[in-house]
């Protein structure tokens, strides 16, 4: 990276009010995979393609390159964004600074839910789909729940040892998944083509929900089939949350949002296309708890099967700790701004490790309370709860890029969509409604419906509390207060407009670490 760059990049996050501290360790190639891996095709489509099979047969691969057409539009605003306000947390600071606040508070919120969602949903998927197929264990509530639990706890030991390697964890997962996509699906066309086991006619075959009387309902068999494309195709936003630490944020962070989709859209349509043409026993494979592994069976034979399923895993835990490190983030991104409850203790930074370790221990606490509390079909409801959360954040994300555009800085050689951005914004935003709606009539019980409400109650009631006893750190801008020192050495912010006491101090805090800045005394 050039000085200018590491210049410019250095003086972004001066200007909006926190002062660099963190070396900027990530490259493009780390930023995009960090999207990617949030992203992660293998993921997505190994956690749903049992239930397109069964509710909609084959056929419902083909929404997929469908739902892929308005991700991308909604990446391509969040990259806009991205390339104008490059700050850790993402959307609440995209709020907090061109709407207000509470606003921004509010979009926090929303995020965080839908991120803490996201590890225990993936390492769910992991062990039921890959691990327990891996080993010859029947499937088993109880026994994914237990290596679940365990996975999380290892995730949150590697996300508290550092940074960077997370970093080269998931330059590793994202090579690897890469790898397993495009060589498991040539794999699976060059056993059918030499076999015979398997048929093009699967791709227009509705398998068995053929009769279904609801099939081409609203909420019906046929439109339950997005789920695949909704709950694989998002997370893309997970490389802005980790603009402070990237070399050239202006431009690494906007392409590797858009690239990361863009990429998944092509290749998971590839490996759905070949994945389902390598279909032998369609009943079998349909009603199979682990289908992918099933159809890696039945071409490949035990031998080349638990190599690919350990690849796979790979995959599968590189996803789960860069979304467990994204949360802690936005965990600590809020609480720097005393924004988050129990924000003394959650916008803790080790200074050995200089990680959030309050931050991610709460994720870990919440991810295991997830996995416990929750009934049978523990993945099917946390993918859903997810599809259901995830359109909030991007949704308000769209609608307030729609209405501060012309009031964005546009910074010379960062991303732009010229004149394109006001008909690609719109057309996200109906794309957005659009995908609510089959999120929320397509599920098949109200519990997915229950956890969102239910997180989005907890946040309105300490919104309450906040608004009532804590109004004034509602006041100003993330980073941009006056703050003082009481007595537990925790700081108060003043509102906007109201004189500090004496022995003033301004906290400005960077991605990671606090600097206090003696101010004068005054009368």
């Amino acid at each position: 990276m050039t000085a200018m760059t590491r210049e410019t990049a250095s003086a972004s996050s001066d200007n909006f009010g926190y002062r660099p501290e963190l070396k900027r360790s990530l490259g493009s190639f780390q930023v995009f995979a960090i999207s990617f891996a949030s992203v992660s095709v293998i993921i997505g489509i190994f956690s749903t393609f049992g239930d397109v099979l069964q509710n909609s047969g084959p056929l419902g691969i083909w929404l997929f390159p469908i739902v892929g057409v308005g991700q991308i539009l909604v990446a391509l605003v969040y990259a806009q964004f991205a390339a104008r306000i490059p700050l850790t947390g993402s959307s609440y600071q995209w709020a907090s600074r061109l709407a207000n606040p509470k606003i921004g508070w509010m979009f926090g919120w929303v995020v965080v839910c839908n991120a803490a969602i996201s590890a225990p949903a993936v390492d769910n998927a992991l062990a039921t789909q890959c691990l327990m197929p891996l080993f010859n264990m029947a499937p088993n509530v109880t026994t994914a729940r237990v290596i679940t639990i365990a996975l999380l706890v290892i995730q949150a030991a590697i996300v508290i040892m550092s940074m960077r390697i997370v970093g080269w964890m998931n330059s590793l997962a994202v090579g690897v998944e890469l790898l397993i996509v495009v060589v498991l699906g040539a794999a699976l066309i060059i056993a059918v083509v030499l076999t015979g086991h398997g048929s093009t006619e699967n791709l227009v075959s509705q398998g068995i929900a053929a009769g279904s009387p609801n099939y081409f309902a609203i909420g019906g068999g046929l439109m339950a089939a997005m789920i695949m494309g909704l709950s694989t195709l998002l997370g893309f936003d997970a490389a802005a949350n980790m603009a402070e630490e990237a070399k050239e944020p202006f431009r690494a962070v906007p392409r590797a949002i858009v690239g990361s989709v863009v990429a998944a859209a092509v290749l998971g349509t590839l490996f759905i296309v070949a994945l389902t043409v390598s279909i032998k026993d369609m009943g079998r494979v349909s009603t199979s708890a682990s289908p992918v592994a099933e159809i890696m069976h039945e071409q490949f034979g035990p031998g080349l099967e638990r190599p690919f399923l350990v690849v796979i895993a790979i995959a599968f835990f590189g996803g789960a700790v860069i979304s467990m490190a994204g949360t802690a983030r936005m965990i600590f991104a809020m609480s720097r701004d005393n924004r988050f409850p129990a924000h003394r203790l959650f916008k803790r930074v080790n200074p050995h490790t200089r990680t959030p370790i309050p931050a991610t221990l709460l994720q870990l606490g919440l991810g295991i309370a997830l996995i416990v509390g929750m009934n049978d079909n523990v993945m099917l409801q946390l993918i859903l709860a997810g599809a259901i959360l995830v359109n909030i954040p991007y949704g308000m994300t769209i609608t307030l890029y729609l209405a501060v555009r012309k009031k964005l800085e546009r910074k010379e050689g960062a991303f732009n969509l010229g004149r394109f951005e006001l008909p690609v914004a719109v057309t996200a935003l109906v794309w957005l409604f659009f995908a609510a709606f089959v999120s929320i009539v397509t599920s098949p019980s109200i519990v997915p419906v229950l956890i969102v409400v239910g997180m989005l109650v907890v946040g309105g009631m300490y919104l309450v509390y906040l608004l009532v006893f804590q109004r004034q750190v509602l006041v100003h801008e993330p980073g941009q207060a006056k703050r003082i020192s009481d007595a537990d050495g925790d700081s108060l912010t003043a509102p906007a407009g109201v004189e500090c006491p004496r022995h003033e101090t301004s906290l400005r805090t960077s991605h990671f670490g606090v600097t206090r800045v003696q101010l004068p005394a005054t009368s």
